[in-house]
This record gives C-alpha cells, sequence and structure tokens, in this order.
C-alpha cells in the first residue's frame, strides 16, 4: 500500500509540474491564497529569484509545499520568466466538537488533538483525522471498551473552513470474568493475586473498576506476579504466555497467564565493582542481602538505590548501580555483583523556582538546604522539597535536576510548586444549650503578602461570652531562622445573664504574650515566651435589704467561688507568665503528611508575683505510617495537667469551702475541658468530665445524680466545669478511596477516639474514660476548609446521653 501511495504522489507532482525548459525566474507569482500569506509560502519555497530552474526542482518545490499541509493542491507553471505557483489552500478549522466522551476527560482529549494539529484555528488535514480516530478507537480498547465507536463528521463551511464534530459512543467496559493463572504449585491463586490490581467482579468493583480489563493493568499485574516469586528467592521466574479471550458480545474477558515458577536460589557471593569511590566496607552496610540468604529482588533493588543515594548525598547525581545475578542452576545458586558507575562529580549552579505566583522567592530559597555553588546532595535536595512542603502554602512541590549545556559538572535544579490558598476567612454559627447562639468569625493569613509571616484575627459571641484575639508571628526574624511572634486576646464572659442563670459571675480577661522560637535542629525547635494576664471577677451576691428585709438582687453565684475570691482577698487575678516549649516535627507535609510525626511538651507558669501561682504542662506525640496500599495509620496522645506550687495558701476565711492556712487549688478559669469536633468526637463541645447541677433561682450548686440528672425541680441541668488534668489518644486510619485521588485536598478516616478530663490527677480512673468511633471527612473544599464527622460514643455513662451529638462539622472559606 505505502508504495502504491508513493507511485500515485510522484504521477501527481509530475503531472502538477509542467515540463518546460530550464529557465532563470525573473519574478514569482503565487495564486490562490485569501489565509495564508505569500510571506509563508516564500519561507518554505526552495526556488527564489534569478535561480535557474528545471522540471526536477520544480517537483522539488512542489514537494516542500505539500509537507507544509497548508496546501490540498499546488501546480507550478510559467508566463515567461516568470514562475507562476497555483495553490488550494486546506480549510481552517472553525469549531471542534467532542461528544460521548466521558473515561476521557475533554481537556485531556483537546490537549492531546492540539499535539497532532487538530484545533480550532489550525489547518485542517483529513488524514490528521483518520489517525485521530484509530489512536481514540485504541485508547479505548485499552481501557477495556471494546464496544466503542468514535465517528467524525466534517460539516464545510463558508470561506474555506470546516466544522468537526468528534462523536464518541464508549459503550461498556468488558468486565474480567475469570483470571486464571496455570503452573503454580508454591502459592495460592488468592495468595498470589492478592496485590492484583484486576480482578473478577466483586461487591467493590462499582467504584474500584477492578473487574475493567486494561492492558496496562495487566502488564502491571503480570510485573507483580514476577515480583511476588523473586522476592521469595524464585530467580528463575518467568511468564511463559499470555491470553486475553474476548466473548463474542465484547462484553467479558477470560485472562490466562501460564508461569513457570523455578527453583528457590541462594546468595552464594556478593561482589562490587566499578568505581567504588567510598569504602567497600561502606558500601556493603547498604547492601540488604547477605551470603548464604534467600534470593530476594526487592531486597537487591533496594540495595542498589541505597548505594545510589550515598553516592548523591557527596555530588554523585548521576551514579549507575547494576545488580548483575548470575544463576547456579545445579547448584541453585546466585552470585550477585554490583556494578558501580559514579559518573561525574557534579555541584549546582542555580536552583530555580517555578509556579510561584504569590509567594516570594526569598520565602523559599530560606527553606533551601542545597546551596548555589556547592555539591550536589541528594539528602539536602530532599529536605529542602519537605521543607516546602510543610511551609502550608503549595499543593504539592517536585524538583527536576537538568544537566547544564555543554557540561558535565553542573546542574540546575527546578523546584516547581503549586500554590494553594494560605489565608482563610471562616465563618461560624453554633447553638449550646448552656451558650445560645454563638456567632464566630476569623481571619488569618499564613503567608502575607507572600513574605511567610502570618496574622490571625478572630472574634466570637455567644449568650454570655464575648471574645477578640490577635496574633501575628514572623518566622525569620534572624537570618538564623529565629522567629517572633505576639498574642493579644480579651475575653468578657457574663455567667449571670444567660437564660439559665447556671452561675452568676463575670470575667475580664486580657492577655499579652510574645515569644521567640528557636531552631536547634533540623526537626526541633525551643519556643520561649513570657506574657502578662488579667483576669477581672465579679461577683454578684444575693444582698438583703437592711430596710425592708427584703432579697435585693436574686442571681445565683455558687458558693465555692465566692470562698475562693474572699479567701484569696483579691478581684482582679494578675499572672505574669513564662511559657517554654520543645517541638520535635519530622512529618513530610503540613495539610496530608503520610509518614513522620509530631512530639511537643509545652508549659505555661503564673511566675513568683502572680496572684496566684501556677503551672500547666500539656505534652503531645503523634505519628503517621503508610501501612500499604494507600492507608496511612495516625496514632496521637495527648496530656494536659495543671496545679499551684510555692506553697500559697489562703490568706482568710473565705467561706464554707476554703479555710485560712488552706493550699491555694488550681484556678477553676484555667480548666481544660473535653469533647467536641476536634477532641472526643461522638460529644458536644467541653461537656465531659466533672459537672454541678445549677439552680434557676438562688441556691447551692450540687454534683449530678449518676446518670446525669439534678435532683429537685430548682436545679434545671448539670453544668460541665472542667477540670486540672486530662488525657487524650486517637487512632486513626486514613482510607485511599477512589473517588478522592488528590489527599492533599480531601481525606477520609476511620479513628477511634479515648478520653476525658479530671478535676485533678488523683481522681483520674481509666473506668470514666470515654470513648467513640466513626468516619472523619477533611476536606480543602472551595468554601475553605472543611470537617465532617460522623461519630458514635461505644463507651459512655447515662450521665453522657444529654451530651451526645452524632454529626459534627466545622467550616470556613479561603481567599
Amino acid at each position: 500500500m505505502k508504495r502504491i501511495a508513493a507511485l500515485i504522489l510522484l504521477a501527481t507532482l509530475s503531472a502538477n509540474a509542467l515540463a518546460f525548459e530550464p529557465f532563470v525566474v525573473s519574478d514569482i507569482r503565487i495564486d490562490g491564497l485569501s489565509r495564508i500569506t505569500p510571506g509563508t509560502v516564500f519561507n518554505y519555497l526552495p526556488i527564489n529569484k534569478g535561480d535557474r530552474v528545471t522540471t526536477d526542482g520544480a517537483q522539488r518545490a512542489i514537494r516542500a509545499l505539500y509537507q507544509t499541509k497548508f496546501f490540498s493542491d499546488v501546480e507550478i507553471d510559467r508566463q515567461g520568466d516568470i514562475l507562476v505557483i497555483k495553490v488550494v489552500e486546506r480549510p481552517s478549522i472553525a469549531k471542534l466538537t467532542l461528544r460521548g466522551n466521558k473515561d476521557i476527560k475533554e481537556d485531556d482529549l483537546r490537549k492531546g488533538l492540539k499535539e497532532i494539529g487538530l484545533s480550532e484555528g489550525e489547518t485542517f488535514d483529513r488524514l490528521s483525522l483518520d489517525r485521530v480516530q484509530q489512536e481514540l478507537i485504541r485508547q479505548y480498547y485499552n481501557r477495556g471498551k471494546y464496544n466503542v465507536s468514535v465517528e467524525p463528521h466534517v460539516t464545510y463551511l463558508d470561506r474555506n473552513r470546516v466544522s468537526v464534530d468528534i462523536e464518541i459512543r464508549e459503550g461498556k467496559a468488558a468486565k474480567i470474568k475469570a483470571i486464571n493463572i496455570v503452573g503454580n504449585t508454591a502459592f495460592t491463586d488468592k495468595a498470589i493475586r492478592k496485590t492484583f490490581e484486576s480482578d473478577t467482579s466483586n461487591w467493590l468493583s462499582w467504584y474500584s473498576k477492578d473487574d475493567q480489563y486494561s492492558r496496562e493493568k495487566l502488564s502491571g499485574d503480570l510485573e507483580k506476579l514476577q515480583s511476588y516469586y523473586m522476592d521469595r528467592g524464585y530467580a528463575d521466574f518467568g511468564v511463559d504466555s499470555t491470553q486475553v479471550a474476548i466473548a463474542p458480545d465484547k462484553r467479558a474477558m477470560y485472562i490466562s497467564a501460564s508461569i513457570k515458577e523455578g527453583e528457590i536460589y541462594k546468595i552464594s557471593d556478593i561482589h562490587l565493582l566499578g568505581q567504588l569511590i567510598l569504602p567497600e566496607d561502606t558500601l556493603r552496610q547498604l547492601i540488604f542481602v547477605h551470603k548464604d540468604e534467600t534470593f530476594n529482588r526487592k531486597a537487591i533493588e533496594s540495595s542498589s538505590d541505597a548505594i545510589k543515594g550515598i553516592l548523591a548525598s557527596i555530588g554523585y547525581a548521576f551514579a549507575k548501580v547494576t545488580p548483575v545475578p548470575k544463576l547456579d542452576k545445579d547448584n541453585r545458586t546466585v552470585d550477585l555483583t554490583f556494578y558501580i558507575e559514579p559518573g561525574k562529580r557534579v555541584y549546582v549552579r542555580r536552583v530555580i523556582f517555578q509556579g510561584n505566583t504569590r509567594t516570594e522567592d526569598d520565602v523559599m530559597r530560606r527553606e533551601l538546604r542545597q546551596l548555589e555553588g556547592s555539591w550536589y546532595s541528594q539528602p539536602a535536595i530532599d529536605r529542602s522539597k519537605i521543607r516546602m512542603q510543610r511551609l502550608g502554602y503549595f499543593k504539592k512541590v517536585d524538583v527536576d535536576k537538568a544537566l547544564v549545556p555543554g557540561t558535565e559538572d553542573q546542574v540546575d535544579l527546578t523546584y516547581k510548586v503549586e500554590e494553594q490558598s494560605a489565608g482563610s476567612l471562616m465563618f461560624g454559627v453554633g447553638y449550646s444549650q448552656f451558650s445560645g447562639i454563638i456567632l464566630s468569625a476569623s481571619v488569618s493569613q499564613n503567608n502575607f503578602l507572600g513574605t511567610g509571616d502570618s496574622f490571625t484575627v478572630g472574634a466570637q459571641r455567644s449568650d454570655f461570652s464575648t471574645s477578640i484575639s490577635a496574633s501575628y508571628y514572623n518566622p525569620y526574624l534572624t537570618d538564623n531562622n529565629i522567629g517572633i511572634g505576639y498574642t493579644a486576646a480579651f475575653t468578657r464572659t457574663d455567667y449571670g445573664d444567660t437564660n439559665n442563670d447556671f452561675v452568676n459571675y463575670t470575667t475580664s480577661q486580657k492577655s499579652f504574650t510574645t515569644f521567640l522560637n528557636f531552631p536547634i535542629t533540623e526537626t526541633d525547635n525551643i519556643r520561649a515566651g513570657l506574657g502578662l494576664n488579667s483576669n477581672k471577677i465579679n461577683l454578684q451576691v444575693d444582698q438583703i435589704d437592711p430596710t425592708t428585709g427584703q432579697i435585693v438582687t436574686t442571681q445565683f453565684s455558687p458558693q465555692e467561688l465566692i470562698d475562693y475570691q474572699n479567701a484569696l482577698g483579691h478581684r482582679t487575678i494578675h499572672s505574669w507568665t513564662g511559657q517554654l516549649g520543645w517541638t520535635h516535627d519530622t512529618r513530610n507535609g503540613y495539610w496530608a503528611p503520610t509518614r513522620g510525626g509530631l512530639m511537643s511538651v509545652n508549659t505555661n507558669i503564673a511566675l513568683p508575683g502572680s496572684t496566684v501561682q501556677f503551672y500547666k504542662i500539656d505534652l503531645e506525640a503523634n505519628h503517621y505510617w503508610p501501612i500499604g496500599r494507600g492507608f496511612v495509620l495516625y496514632m496521637d496522645g495527648q496530656v494536659g495537667y495543671g496545679n499551684t506550687y510555692g506553697g500559697q495558701t489562703f490568706d482568710n476565711n473565705g467561706g464554707d469551702t476554703y479555710k485560712a492556712g488552706q493550699p491555694v487549688t488550681f484556678p477553676f478559669w484555667e480548666n481544660y475541658f473535653s469533647g467536641g469536633v476536634r477532641d472526643v468526637r461522638g460529644f458536644q463541645d467541653n461537656t465531659l468530665g466533672p459537672k454541678l447541677c445549677v439552680p434557676s433561682t438562688p441556691g447551692v450548686a450540687i454534683k449530678p445524680n449518676a446518670d446525669g440528672t439534678c435532683t429537685g425541680s430548682l436545679y434545671t441541668f448539670a453544668q460541665p466545669i472542667g477540670g486540672a488534668f486530662k488525657v487524650l489518644g486517637t487512632a486513626q486510619v486514613y482510607l485511599p478511596l477512589p473517588f478522592l485521588k488528590d489527599v492533599n485536598t480531601a481525606r477520609v478516616s476511620w479513628f477511634v477516639d479515648v478520653g476525658n478530663v479530671y478535676s485533678s490527677y488523683s481522681t483520674f480512673s481509666a473506668a470514666d474514660l470515654r470513648a467513640s468511633t466513626g468516619l472523619s471527612l477533611q476536606w480543602q473544599a472551595p468554601i475553605g476548609p472543611l470537617i465532617i464527622n460522623f461519630a458514635i460514643p461505644f463507651r459512655a455513662k447515662d450521665e453522657d446521653k444529654h451530651y451526645e451529638e452524632r454529626i459534627q462539622f466545622t467550616f470556613g472559606s479561603q481567599f
């Protein structure tokens, strides 16, 4: 067919180039142009004025113009010494329509069509359209859709234009009805196929699509099959043949693979050859297989990667390590040789950033551990990437290396980033039986004007509480990565102004803190701060009018609070606070880490000279482990403890609860609380732990009954009051759901939460721990960060039944 086409083209060219005597061209005229400019034609025409033209030269000119694909017909003639070129332009594509494609995204299709010249505005070529049709059919065949139909329709329009409509009928993918492995005796079919992507129809196939045949999936499964055997000693394993049969209706597929297991081999010896660079003993420590052990291809490949990695850390960026096994079939042994080719030692000439439209280059450059002008170091490059990922400004960070043209010892590094919203504008509306309607709003920006500085301003309002806070942090006060931050807050709480009148006192708390952050190592930081806190507590105590003997105020004040204040002899509690913390952070990401963890210890101390000398210690340790097939295990544990120190005692008789000389107890306004959407899920916010029954008329608060109810008609409900000791534990498995491909945008997890808060450490009892389990969706939605929890408490007591909350969510808006 190719020979016939060539003969037809040759005949056409000969006919279009009329035979004439050679002549010298005095001028060139082009007839038939409408859309293409003469200058474009002259650029491709191999004939110029003054050239001597022969019949062969005219034919070469016709071929050159045909190859541009601008013209459907080209003729050459002469009028005297004038060369006349007559052309018929190919039509241009005015409109390209794709219909019926679901399995392949339209953007991907249009991108592929454009690469072969089939896009709006381009010159129309029927041959290109035919190639597109065949390529689309091939791609659908690879996806197991053998009933696909691709029909292109071309409509000719005025002004030498066409409209191309590609109609696709995808049909349904052929389902795998059977997978047969022939020749396996050492392992069962179930064990072999455990890691296969292809499978017969099952109850999960509706979303995993594992029963849909794909040539690429089958090829990958056969590679996994080979790896399965070779990782277990079968060094001469082989796949003899593979057959794929399709039913006449093209809806069912039958796969069969014939294998030869071979024998189990052991390593007889290990050699290192080539240019070793490092001492042989050092390199042998990186080899994970040893003499007399069973052959293991995975361990051999990991050894090769480890050697390349250590060479890359000292500048050999393009090192090659090739493992060559020599099989002795008689003795069933393998003589293994690693050939090492380090190549040239290179250094980094330049580091380039791409994709950062908002973030300044300096913000990214200060996270680099691979410096320009220094030897190439793969660990430093990888560490730089992780540090950028942990900033939280980017969805993903990729790094490419390329040799500098004309050199063998210089590379340029390019960090390609995809930015994401680093700021949020959050609004919240909630309701609580204690707080009524709760309104909250906050504005935060973690990358202010692209400088890497962060700030947050927030406010919250409920029936009895108003709070405003603001914070600012500069992570690079100095070039040594010493950061400085400031936090200011004001909270006013009026417990006597609630509908329930559960406590009758008001607080006005003002605080200011400044802190410094010191990096100690790549993963460790120390944070130290000083703050001032002023908490004014006004108790509204029932008073008797001496003239009438009547009660003037009827609001309730718990006697314990009155006693505490009177015993201290203060109405305003002042605290000079010192803060000291340590953080060890090895996580590999900001929003969705998959490995590494965080450990932290933070202390907050009311220094001597404060009204009440107390301290709080908070400890947390968590870690992420990838456990295979896209699953990630997350474990977290937290402990919070508070107490007073210095032997401080009450200096007067405050009432029934506190006596003079009695040690000052931990201040109630610093209590921990437990329960909520980010705590022990499945329980309302701050509702676990100690509670008091509060009356609707003046009286004394009492403890609730075992079932959480309050005795007597005066007492309306049990109010959580928090405590000085808190424990919290979480086990969470992130699930690899196929409809959530981008884990940096959304994650779904199954969790188990355990925790509670206690009045003090001495009252801790494991029997009082509460627990819940459920599913959690964390989504960087277009409206902002969204968390939705569905939780079921499975360890609770009767007193908790009023506080259980199965569905919890919080959301905001990003900018």
